[in-house]
């Protein structure tokens, strides 16, 4: 079996030869290719090298194609600022007034750059690999997170605990759909094989499970529905410890839910059984970038023990990979997974790539 091979079986619940993989790493890849974070994300042929090059350094399933958590906020008029060796990230907000959501032109994020180069990144990978290896297009923030970058978050959680504002709360929540969704149905059409959003700010660790189910879930949901309008499956990526909102998000319809180390394995795995793919949850911080390789290939092996039973996994760090991350590390956590007694007979007898 390839890559691409793998992770479909997981969607499918079934087993592949060994565990699939699909790493979250564009901070490590970029570093490992020598380049500064200006410079991969400035340039859609220096994204597609840098995860060319890991791919064929590491030998794993399925690239995360992702630049940086700002991108949609700066298509939509947010401040983004740049440095030199960071992801960009936001500078304040572009809503002083929540009214003023409500007189907002409608978004048009194909007239981003920046959105161009996300795209154009991931059709030169699709051409570079072909049915070969998996490519998650990632599509930036959902809704929820995208409104408190509008807003700034301090302010944006002063609006939902504010009930007079609700009404226009929905209204930019509706505003900041549009601009999502857009996004989805242009990586869609570059050949992705799944999309996907982020929506931390809405983990438990921020707001309450009844907020999130009121004002995240179900815009959320939204985007999980086109995405099965444009053919793709959808993968939703949550921060935090979000074992309070399992049920919450799996009513997502999500194909794949992506959890940080944070959030109770076991509960999420019982939770999401015949139901979802579970992606992740190594913690990439204390774990990959800060343990040992031996920590590392344990703490895999525990994961992976979880998931003993249910094919409808897919190994990865539950958020982004640190560019420091020692090469040892990754290895040790991919070696595990392919040392893995975790697959059926059948199939162990017809070994990968």
């Amino acid at each position: 079996m390839n890559g691409k091979q793998r992770i479909e079986a997981a969607l499918r619940g079934e087993r592949a030869d060994r565990i699939p993989v699909m790493l979250h790493n564009f901070l490590m890849a970029a570093r490992e290719a020598g380049m500064t974070q200006r410079q991969f994300r400035e340039d859609p042929a220096k994204i597609a090298e840098a995860f060319i090059r890991a791919v064929e350094t590491y030998d794993y399933d399925g690239i995360v194609v992702d630049i940086d958590t700002a991108t949609l906020a700066g298509a939509v008029g947010v401040p983004v600022d740049f440095p030199e060796d960071d992801p960009a990230r936001c500078e304040g907000g572009c809503l002083p007034d929540l009214a003023a959501a409500r007189d907002l032109p409608p978004p048009d994020v194909a007239a981003n750059p920046r959105v161009q180069i996300w795209l154009e990144a991931v059709r030169l990978l699709k051409a570079h690999f072909g049915d070969e290896i998996y490519l998650r297009g990632n599509c930036d923030q959902a809704p929820f997170s995208l409104a408190s970058m509008m807003r700034t978050p301090a302010e944006w959680m002063m609006d939902l605990l504010d009930e007079a504002r609700h009404a226009d709360v929905e209204c930019l929540l509706n505003h900041c759909a549009e601009a999502s969704g857009q996004f989805l149905t242009l990586m869609a059409a570059t050949g992705a094989d799944m999309l996907s959003n982020g929506d931390s700010p809405a983990s438990p660790d921020l707001i309450s499970p009844a907020l999130y189910r009121t004002f995240a879930q179900p815009w959320e949901r939204q985007l999980m529905d086109l995405a099965h309008a444009l053919g793709k499956p959808y993968l939703l990526h949550i921060c935090g410890n979000t074992t309070l909102i399992l049920d919450a998000m799996l009513a997502t319809g999500a194909d794949v839910l992506e959890l940080d180390y944070k959030t109770d394995v076991r509960a999420a795995g019982a939770c999401f059984k015949d139901h979802a793919v579970f992606c992740g949850n190594l913690d990439p911080s204390g774990v990959l970038a800060l343990g040992t390789a031996e920590l590392v290939a344990n703490k895999t092996r525990e994961l992976l023990a979880v998931f003993a039973d249910n094919p409808r996994f897919i190994l990865n760090a539950g958020c982004a990979i640190p560019p420091a991350t020692p090469p040892a590390n990754l290895r040790a956590m991919l070696r595990a997974a392919r040392e893995s007694p975790c697959q059926d007979e059948e199939n162990a007898s017809h070994p990968g790539r």
